[in-house]
């Protein structure tokens, strides 16, 4: 069991919180730019249907027009988990020992529990975010992501990228815009999910074309020829795919499990000074039609 790095001082009071390294925020489901289908237990089918040539010449008659086409795809989320162990014995000497009460049989310092119950749960958020777009079933931890999917698949439409700068992201951008089937051009929920990196370029452009100011430009909704853009934190830098939102599936069993983290004290269970850190959850994710997809890498 790896221990806990702890640097300890005296110097002045303690000001009752941690601070931790700033968290990627998982906010391509937190900003609804997914289809969470939650209570999935093992597999469920997701079905998109797709119509032409409905509207035909009245007449007296009945006649079969149009075509209509049903594609369908597994969503099918995976097991995950979160197994963490601490010793107490390791916060004895902390400037919080004295929450752990002064008796041998002692606890967890609480302010650094409620620390760690957060840090865990927004943790688990970061990696989910990453897994969502960059993920590969092949490494632990880690489930196929919609890059990985979309790549694999002859129907999707690819453009091939560069390294985006603010120099040249603007006609990157219009070579998204360009490939993105007329079918669904003009969808409302259509979007261009862009990496961090792609967004700044287009921060950087827009300000030097004097579309924004220079120097504070504030936290504003961005898009691109009427397309909006949605930045996605869990995309690799220079990558970008041009979807509807209706198009790309989150699956899970309960969004609850994602906010769960279980804090047990074995001191009652085996006598050891140790306490575990527990989080399960499922998580997958999918899409329906692949031609009505670009994938920019």
């Amino acid at each position: 069991m790896p221990t806990p790095s702890i640097t300890t001082t005296y110097a002045g009071e303690f000001a009752g919180k941690y601070i931790s390294a700033a968290l990627l925020s998982g906010n391509t489901i937190a900003q609804g730019g997914i289809t969470v289908k939650p209570n999935v237990k093992y597999k469920e089918v997701v079905k998109k249907v797709a119509t032409s040539g409905l509207i035909g010449n009245a007449s007296c008659d009945f006649t079969d027009a149009g075509s209509l086409t049903l594609t369908e795809r597994i969503l099918q989320p995976e097991e995950f988990q979160v197994n963490l162990e601490l010793c107490k014995k390791d916060f004895r000497s902390d400037w919080e020992a004295v929450q752990m009460g002064y008796s041998a049989y002692d606890n967890l310092p609480p302010k650094f529990a409620d620390f760690l119950i957060g840090h865990v749960a927004a943790k688990v958020a970061e990696q989910t975010e990453q897994n969502i777009w960059q993920g590969t079933d092949a490494t632990a931890g880690e489930f196929d992501g919609l890059s990985t999917l979309l790549a694999a698949d002859g129907t999707v439409v690819d453009v091939t990228g560069t390294t985006v700068t603010s120099a040249n992201v603007i006609a990157e951008l219009g070579k998204i815009v360009d490939a993105i089937p007329s079918a669904v051009y003009g969808k409302e929920d259509l979007k261009i999910y862009v990496s961090s990196n792609i967004a700044k370029a287009y921060v950087s452009a827009q300000a030097a074309l004097g579309y924004r100011d220079l120097y504070n430009v504030g936290k504003t909704d961005m898009n691109f020829q009427g397309i909006s853009l949605f930045v996605a934190n869990g995309l690799a830098d220079n990558d970008a795919v041009a979807a509807e939102t209706s198009n790309l599936y989150f699956g899970t069993g309960l969004l609850s499990d994602h906010n769960e983290v279980k804090v047990i004290d074995m001191a009652d269970l085996d006598g050891s000074q140790n306490v575990r850190i527990v989080m399960r959850f499922t998580a997958g994710v999918q899409y329906g039609i692949g031609s009505d997809i670009v994938l920019y890498t």
